[in-house]
């Protein structure tokens, strides 16, 4: 049996996650952050803090039998200039239990877990092998990227466009809080624009690939004068999906013809989903919520691949 352990520390959620390569099997154990009501997120430092405390936790519930290897993710993206405190803890707690253990420890970016919780959830493993576009829309990123095949690093990520302001998730978020929401507000967004029965339209702002979301937070506030919050709420969700769509097709006319994988918190958001498979004209992927939100499950399966390219 060869099952792999996957850690990640990002700024919302403690994951942790073993793949078992052998029968494809994927368990996870993770805990949202703790965020006061009425605030916006967390500081480094308190994310650093919390999962200290909470990544040990986490890892007790799951049932961790003889390992393979680690994947952990050590920063944002795969850039020499992304970092991040909080994936400190996760690559600590890693290259500890690698050191005691004496198995490999194989370090990657949040974003390339994403992508590959995602192709795995939607069952597109075998992308690996070719070139595709995916998108990973969270609260840090709006990002949509070029994927290419690459020898001991699975696959090698291009970035293509993003949001030159706030993130879709800073977004939602923002718009949440607005409307009274817990923060994460997404789930909750989503419910309350599934009670509202107007129909919106909305042109994005883009820069020549990039999109400009500010202007969209200023009009949600503007709308809490004369709408009920049910219709902001669907107005906000209906705007991201224009622009992730109008994305997706700009990001098109460079890279022709290939297939869109869409990862990240934002995309476990069934509205905006259902809107991009009646706006676009293309083969597409999307994770399960639970692979789309913050997951171990691709450091995991990262782990498992790189360890069958080594061997």
């Amino acid at each position: 049996m060869s099952v792999f352990l996957g850690l990640d520390t990002s700024n919302y959620t403690t994951s942790t996650a073993l793949y078992d390569s052998d029968t494809g099997e994927i368990t996870q154990a993770k805990k949202l952050l703790p965020v006061k009501p009425g605030e916006k997120g967390l500081r480094q430092s308190d994310a650093v803090f919390h999962h200290t405390v909470q990544l040990p936790e986490v890892l007790q519930k799951l049932e961790i039998p003889e390992l393979s290897g680690i994947g952990v993710s050590v920063r944002p993206r795969n850039a020499e200039t992304s970092y991040m405190p909080c994936f400190l803890c996760g690559e600590g707690t890693a290259r500890m239990i690698g050191q005691v253990l004496q198995i490999p420890v194989y370090q990657t970016s949040h974003q390339t877990g994403h992508i590959l919780a995602a192709l795995y959830s939607a069952q597109k493993l075998d992308w690996i092998h070719r070139e595709f576009l995916a998108f990973h829309v969270s609260g840090g990123t709006t990002d949509c990227v070029y994927c290419q095949p690459e020898a001991g690093q699975i696959l090698h990520i291009t970035p293509v466009s993003g949001s030159l302001d706030l993130k879709a998730g800073q977004l939602i978020d923002r718009v949440g809080l607005m409307l009274g929401l817990q923060f994460p507000c997404g789930m909750a967004l989503e419910t309350l624009a599934m009670q509202s029965e107007k129909n919106f339209k909305y042109k994005p702002v883009m820069k020549e690939l990039d999109c400009c979301l500010s202007g969209l937070e200023n009009q949600c506030r503007n709308m809490l004068i004369s709408e009920q919050p049910c219709d902001i709420a669907k107005f906000c969700l209906t705007a991201v999906a224009s622009v992730i769509s109008v994305m997706t097709e700009t990001a098109q006319e460079r890279y022709p013809a290939l297939p869109v994988l869409y990862a990240g918190g934002v995309m476990s958001d069934q509205y905006i989903q259902n809107q991009l498979k009646q706006n676009l004209q293309t083969e597409t992927a999307f994770a399960e919520p639970v692979f789309s939100c913050d997951n171990a499950a691709g450091t995991a399966v990262y782990a498992a691949l790189c360890h069958a390219d080594s061997h």
